[in-house]
């Protein structure tokens, strides 16, 4: 059966911890995985600006042995879904060439439709609703900082977004409890959340929202934030950084939190607005490694996909 990646929904707690222990192997020792994908095809599908997920997946992609052919949606030498081809044809296209598809994109039925009617796996590299991959990277530096990830407690604090949703799913699946600290308006999906509630009752962690940052992060060992102004919303940039005005994570944000706690960002940062210079290029950052690791994560997830190692 041909597995995917369209949200951190399509993995459980096992497979999770899989892909991370995986990861810090990879990671550890590179070269054992050099030949894994080789003679393998990986089509990069991007409809919207990268520099993380483009540079890891090419990079990974390249690491294992494999080929990555970079497909952008725009402009005169993009895939023909800019003039209006369906996910549907291109998927069944692209299975016929290709041994896996990685898509960064706007609309998270356009992951689904390409895993629905495609025949090789489909990662999502970001949608509007959903970064799985970000998550995964996240877990595996909170892993390498804190020794193990069960047990923790990860803030967001910020706007709703695909980020926090993945971060929602993480929490079951990785044992972690999850607290956002979000504006009223700018609350996770309410079917997002639903599901993580129920996911986390299942695991025994817990998963929350309060309006409080100062409240939300107490206790935490990651405080976490993402940019207030998503790619799409340059439109409504104004009102979000208004309604985002009291969420910026600054030095005393920290010192509310778990004396040990660290701070992620998934990048890019905007020093000033989401969390001051002193926060971001302090010692307690770990952004650069969180960047670093999702490498590794990428790598452990392909070989796991593309069936070059066991999931069990």
């Amino acid at each position: 059966m041909t597995r995917h990646l369209r949200s951190l929904l399509d993995i459980n707690a096992d497979e999770m911890r899989r892909i991370l222990d995986l990861a810090t192997r990879v990671k550890q020792n590179p070269d054992a995985y050099r030949d894994k994908l080789r003679g393998k095809v990986l089509a990069l599908i991007f409809s919207k600006p990268s520099t993380r997920t483009r540079v890891s997946f090419e990079t990974g992609v390249v690491q294992l042995g494999a080929h990555p052919m970079f497909l952008s949606t725009g402009g005169a030498t993009g895939l023909q879904l800019n003039r209006g081809e369906s996910p549907h044809d291109t998927a069944k296209v692209m299975s016929r060439y290709v041994d896996g598809i990685v898509i960064r994109t706007f609309a998270q039925s356009e992951v689904e439709e390409l895993a629905e009617h495609g025949s090789v796996p489909v990662i999502n590299a970001l949608t509007d609703k959903f970064h799985p991959c970000q998550a995964l990277a996240d877990v595996m530096t909170m892993r390498e900082r804190f020794g193990d990830e069960r047990g923790l407690k990860l803030a967001f604090v910020g706007p709703g977004n695909n980020v926090t949703h993945s971060l929602l799913n993480a929490g079951p699946r990785a044992g972690f409890d999850v607290v956002c600290a979000c504006p009223p308006g700018l609350l996770p999906h309410a079917d997002v959340l639903e599901r993580a509630r129920a996911d986390a009752e299942r695991a025994g962690t817990s998963v929350s929202v309060d309006s409080n940052p100062t409240r939300a992060v107490a206790g935490a060992h990651v405080i976490y934030t993402d940019t207030w102004v998503s790619m799409g919303q340059e439109a409504e940039a104004a009102r979000l950084k208004a309604e985002l005005s009291d969420y910026t994570v600054t030095a005393e944000l920290m010192a509310a939190a778990h004396p040990d706690a660290v701070f992620m960002h998934c990048l890019p940062a905007h020093r000033g607005e989401e969390v001051t210079a002193e926060v971001i290029d302090g010692p307690r950052s770990v952004v650069f490694d969180e960047a670093e690791n999702r490498l590794h994560s990428q790598k452990a997830l392909l070989l796991l996909l593309l069936g070059a190692e066991p999931w069990s």
